[in-house]
């Protein structure tokens, strides 16, 4: 049974950073690619960034270049996002999520790609 589990999530200002990070477990980690999603308020939820198995292998939104870094630590089974110069519109709740197949690449993900979830964690950047 694969889990997620986000944490890091929180109120920050304008221009200020979080790090939230997604545990993994229930499979092989280093296999997969995994990614970010959020859903603001009375929005959809939105692709954000990815990362393939292959090391570098890595893909944003354009709404976050530049802003935001994803990584991962194959030996702590833990993905990471990096979030600087947040603005409020960066105000979600972000979730990881990752395919059921192996050997993913860095790419624009849809939700529909995506068949593992974690609960989301709540990130609210005040003006």
């Amino acid at each position: 049974q694969v889990q997620l589990v986000e944490s890091g999530g929180g109120l920050v200002q304008a221009g200020g950073s979080l790090r939230l990070s997604c545990a993994a477990s229930g499979r092989t980690f280093s296999s997969y690619a995994m990614g970010w999603f959020r859903q603001a308020p009375g929005k959809e939820r939105e692709f954000v960034a990815a990362i393939g198995w292959k090391i570098g292998s890595i893909y944003y939104a354009d709404s976050v270049k530049g802003r935001f870094t994803i990584s991962r630590d194959n030996a702590k089974n833990t993905m990471y996002l990096q979030m600087n110069s947040l603005k409020p519109e960066d105000t979600a709740v972000y979730y990881c999520a990752t395919e059921s197949r192996p050997w993913g690449g860095s790419r624009y993900y849809t939700q529909q790609d995506m068949a593992y979830w974690g609960q989301g964690t709540q990130v609210t950047v005040s003006s």
